[in-house]
């Protein structure tokens, strides 16, 4: 039984008489779809969602992701499906990043206790959806945030649980309200998807997207080392070691010193200046501005400070140092958590984003890309170690964005196929598993045409999960 605050917006429409002027459903010209046709505006169609269920899927990994002090051992896929009134029906899709979101929750339960808490809030937000009517995803995802937040934080006990983390428990009901919109109003491809307010910023067609790995805390440099030999230029390191603080700067600056014998002289055709580019993730884990300038200034001391492309989260949401003054390209993830706490990342100096429309919905990341778009901040799509489909959600924006600086390609951090004991089969679930842009080729996705005329295969069904539906209702 839904408690009263949630019948209350069961009940509710997302629908006013003033959404269509303040979504923009105008005609307009300057934008145009993957056959280059122009996209022209019209009124959204009104969809009531009839049916919903939900589902998950425990996924083992083959070896503990480590990261913030801790590390995971088993990735839970949550599945979203609804149906409207029409008959039409949408699966969507989520990947849960207990650890990544909240480090507290994490630590406050067990592994399958914080599993369980981030599932219970997308099941209650499932649950809301019943009998709504909507016109806009984005709109439901406004509405639902602070509900699902607040139930989250009396069900784990936390007051103080971080917006992130209710967004990704809300990633496979946005996903399935995408998809539903998708299909109702029959648009034709991903771009013409995008509502008008939200295309400027992602209006780029990249025909490569990097490719980038990510290797966990204590991961032997030789390992890295093989994966640049393979051809992946840029990879996601993460430093912020287990230990007190003086422990862990230790540590990360050894290891950077091991990393930059290794392949500190690798040269790649992807950056002006030729060399191979360092792209750090601290998580949260640098506690002060000063133990983050030993980092930087031990990398000056072994010229590897300008191979830094750029250096992710160093530290909490609460700390409001000012980072623009530090001489590399400080990067807001987990904290950034809506576009309005991204501004407030950007005037303490961050200059990049990471965005992930698989771990804080497609719609906030709309939100974000957007301004950052506008105050010329660059932004590229981080993992959250996402099956296969997800992961073609994330390159639908990575090779939409403006290049990176310095780099003239998107860029999409991918590493489910390091880290899944099933990868093989879950890539299986791919509707087009065999298509070019889902491979890896030294380091890079290759996207052609085809891949924005099937808008990668994300709004075509996955027999694997149609099929864990119709058998519920047998």
């Amino acid at each position: 039984m839904m408690p009263k605050d949630s019948e209350k917006m069961s009940r509710r429409t997302f629908i006013t008489s003033g959404t269509t002027a303040a979504l923009g459903f105008t005609a307009i010209h300057s934008f145009s779809n993957s056959k280059n046709e122009p996209l022209l505006e019209t009124k959204p169609v009104k969809i009531k969602i009839e049916e919903v269920d939900s589902n998950f899927e425990r996924e083992p990994l083959i070896k503990p992701y480590r990261f913030k002090g801790s590390g995971v051992s088993e990735i839970w896929q949550t599945v979203c499906y609804l149906k409207s009134d029409a008959g039409r029906t949408a699966i969507g899709l989520g990947t849960q990043g207990v650890l990544w979101s909240d480090s507290k929750v994490f630590f406050g339960h067990s592994e399958n206790g914080g599993n369980a808490i981030m599932y219970a809030m997308s099941e209650r937000a499932i649950q809301m959806l019943k009998g709504i009517s909507f016109t806009s995803p984005v709109e439901v995802l406004d509405e639902l945030l602070p509900e699902i937040l607040a139930y989250g934080k009396k069900i784990s006990g936390n007051p103080n649980m971080r917006k992130t983390f209710a967004l990704n428990s809300l990633v496979c009901v946005d996903n399935a309200l995408w998809k539903l919109y998708f299909d109702h109003n029959g648009f034709a491809d991903f771009d013409a998807m995008i509502p008008k307010e939200y295309r400027p910023g992602l209006s780029h067609r990249h025909t490569k997207v990097a490719s980038i790995p990510s290797f966990s805390v204590g991961t032997p440099v030789s390992e890295i080392k093989a994966a640049a030999d393979k051809g992946y230029f840029i990879m996601k390191l993460k430093t912020g070691s287990s230990g007190t603080q003086q422990e862990m700067i230790k540590k990360d600056m050894d290891f950077l010193t091991d990393l930059h014998k290794a392949i500190g002289d690798y040269e790649t055709p992807y950056t002006k200046n030729g060399k191979i580019p360092y792209y750090f993730d601290a998580n949260g884990r640098y506690e002060h501005k000063d133990t983050l300038k030993r980092f930087l200034d031990h990398a000056d001391k072994i010229k590897a400070f300008d191979q830094i492309a750029v250096l992710e989260e160093p530290f909490d949401e609460f700390n409001d140092a000012f980072v623009g003054n530090l001489g590399v390209r400080i990067a807001a993830d987990e904290s950034a958590h809506t576009a309005e706490d991204a501004a407030k990342r950007i005037e303490q100096g961050y200059k990049s984003i990471a965005v992930k429309a698989i771990a804080k919905t497609l719609s906030m990341t709309m939100k974000i890309t957007q301004l950052a778009f506008e105050q010329n901040i660059p932004c590229f799509c981080a993992d959250l170690t996402v099956n296969p489909i997800l992961v073609d959600w994330n390159k639908s924006i990575a090779a939409r964005l403006p290049p990176f600086p310095e780099m003239d390609l998107g860029l999409q951090e991918t590493n489910g196929h390091q880290y899944y004991k099933n990868w093989d089969t879950m890539m299986g679930n791919h509707p087009m598993a065999q298509a070019s842009w889902t491979q890896t080729r030294n380091g890079i996705y290759p996207i052609e045409k085809e891949f924005y005329e099937e808008s990668a295969g994300i709004f075509k069904p996955s027999d694997h999960y149609v099929e864990m539906f119709q058998r519920i209702r047998r």
